[in-house]
């Protein structure tokens, strides 16, 4: 006969959630402070029953990313890469040449890179939608507006 779990007064049974929807305007903001305070609430640090071992966190949609704000002359001088994995195949774009590539690159790698590495993270990354104008496809959840 199996024996019944044992559980301890810090484990957070794992209950449905009731996830939010919030709406960022990313226009004239710097990329990196925005970033932190998206990243915060993807991953439900906002909440007062946060752990660090779930996905407690809402969806963010995030606009105008292509108006980000990069400080002193990291248009030129940063340097995003990416490797086709082919031999000879890595690929250098600086910041400027990106954003007119793909506008919603800086924004997605940015937040990416603040977000735990592993099944966690990538489940918790899907929850962000990025666009580089004003229209999003997600007025039927009815996101609230998120303070930056």
């Amino acid at each position: 006969m199996p024996s019944a779990p044992v559980l301890h007064r810090k484990t957070i049974t794992a209950e449905p959630i009731d996830r939010a929807w919030y709406i960022a305007d990313v226009e004239g903001l710097t990329l990196g402070r925005a970033a932190t305070k998206i990243a915060a609430v993807l991953r439900g640090k906002h909440r007062a029953r946060f752990v660090p071992h779930q996905d407690s966190g809402d969806f963010v949609v995030v606009v105008n990313a292509d108006k980000v704000k990069l400080t002193g002359k990291k248009w030129s001088e940063k340097i995003y890469h990416h490797h086709t994995l082919f031999p000879g195949g890595l690929k250098s774009y600086s910041a400027e040449q990106l954003n007119q590539r793909r506008p919603t690159d800086l924004v997605e790698r940015a937040v990416w890179g603040m977000l735990p590495k592993g099944p966690l993270g990538r489940r918790i990354y899907k929850k962000l939608k990025v666009y580089a104008g004003t229209e999003h496809p997600h007025t039927a959840q009815q996101p609230k507006t998120l303070a930056l």
